[in-house]
């Protein structure tokens, strides 16, 4: 085990509170910054279903960070144990019946990975030295469970950029999709002809394209678990957050259940429902007298609906504090919510949220919200006057990659000038 990684607890303490309070578009940077002194490595990903929007967090080498793909991670993922390093595992090596390489961003590379509870999985790249598998191991839980409860409230801000980033990965693979199966189809018509090369030759190309075309569908399929949840299951997860509420003498909580059919929610959308009853029944339960609590979800195919009352004295309004949190996540995904409550009956509130983004035109807000993170830093650098050599040299990449991310930020933005995207992003916050 190594000596430094013992050496400054306080640091490491610190530097995990830091990590806590990082925004989920930070938070890989923030991470990178406080593990780099325990072991030094090339670049740091995450890789979580519980972002949806974005499943991938990471910070370091421009050429890993911009290549890493989910497949590859998915790929590390099963081969990598869940849960904390034991004792024994510890004691017999470091990375025991773990990946000491993959293919990540194209290239076969040194790697250390961890699997947290969560299913969040961690990936550093060229680790260097010695390797304290636990206080690593112990770190990544810690930080997993943040990023857990950080989307489990659902923020706005969270929601919003969720939303634009799913909505154009979505965009994005089925374009990749339809463009590799239909080159892919063309060469099996060609292939197939018989005016073409000789027959063990087609065999060969016939078997190569469709392999590839069931690698590419894999990928595409993939995405879609990634993006979406079924809505039963979204509510059954539901049922299971608010079960320690009537286990410690809350409330009756009576469920409807969706149809089972239903079609699938978008992640942005299963998580924000889940909160906004979470913060609703809390709501709720504050006031005197609540007996019982009625939750029901269902879908019209465009919309999530959702439906709570209560038993209660019938004195919420759009007005009270936490019903108006609850407007501010809602209003992040362009659903509305409605307070209807009867003195002495109770309150009802009814919540809907659209299940697809809006249409492509897009606020200055909404596109700075898809705009990743390394592009924020080159984004904020160049908005403040610096120059792409002065950016290259803060960011360590190269000027071509400034160019390359300042061109996407322009594009994005729907702005021609740097003093127009200092207006753009002033605006967007």
């Amino acid at each position: 085990m190594i000596e430094r990684a013992v050496t400054y607890p306080v640091e490491l303490l610190d530097g995990l509170a830091s990590v806590a309070s990082s925004s989920l578009l930070r938070i890989a940077g923030a991470f990178r910054e406080v593990l780099e002194p325990v072991v030094a490595h090339s670049a740091l990903v995450i890789f979580t279903e519980d972002c949806t929007g974005r499943p991938r967090k990471k910070a370091g080498d421009p050429a890993i960070v911009e290549g890493v793909t989910i497949a590859e991670l998915d790929a590390v993922r099963q081969r990598t144990p869940r849960g904390p390093v034991t004792t024994a595992l510890a004691d017999a090596g470091p990375h025991a019946d773990r990946p000491t390489s993959a293919v990540i961003a194209g290239a076969e590379r040194p790697i250390a990975a961890w699997l947290a509870e969560t299913g969040a999985l961690l990936v550093l790249t060229d680790p260097q030295g010695p390797i304290d598998d636990r206080l690593v191991g112990a770190l990544w839980e810690v930080v997993a469970a943040g990023i857990r409860q950080q989307v489990a409230t659902a923020a706005p801000d969270y929601l919003r950029d969720s939303r634009a980033a799913s909505s154009e990965r979505a965009g994005a693979i089925a374009e990749l999709t339809d463009a590799h199966a239909t080159t892919l189809e063309s060469i099996l018509a060609v292939t197939r002809s018989r005016q073409t090369s000789p027959e063990d030759a087609r065999a060969a190309v016939t078997e190569i394209a469709s392999a590839a075309m069931v690698e590419l569908r894999a990928v595409s399929d993939r995405d879609r678990q990634l993006a979406e949840e079924p809505v039963a299951r979204a509510f059954a997860r539901l049922r299971e957050d608010l079960r320690p509420l009537a286990r410690f003498g809350g409330p009756e909580v009576q469920f409807i259940e969706p149809p089972v059919d239903g079609r699938a929610l978008p992640g942005e959308v299963a998580h924000a429902g889940r909160a906004i009853v979470r913060g609703t029944v809390l709501a709720l339960v504050e006031q005197s007298s609540v007996g019982r609590v009625r939750v029901q979800w269902d879908c019209d195919g465009s919309n999530l609906l959702i439906g709570i009352r209560d038993d209660g004295p019938g004195e919420l309004t759009v007005d009270t504090p936490s019903v108006q949190q609850l407007g501010a996540r809602v209003a992040a995904l362009r659903g509305s919510l409605d307070v209807q409550a009867t003195p002495g009956w109770g309150s009802e509130l009814h919540v809907t949220l659209p299940l697809d983004p809006p249409p492509a035109t897009q606020t200055r807000a909404d596109s700075a919200a898809a705009l990743t993170e390394r592009e924020w830093s080159v984004a904020e650098l160049a908005a403040g006057g610096a120059r792409n050599r002065a950016i290259a040299e803060t960011l360590t990449i190269s000027e071509n990659t400034v160019k390359f991310h300042i061109a996407n930020v322009l594009r994005k933005l729907g702005v021609a000038s740097r003093v127009e995207l200092a207006a753009a992003l002033a605006a967007s916050r």
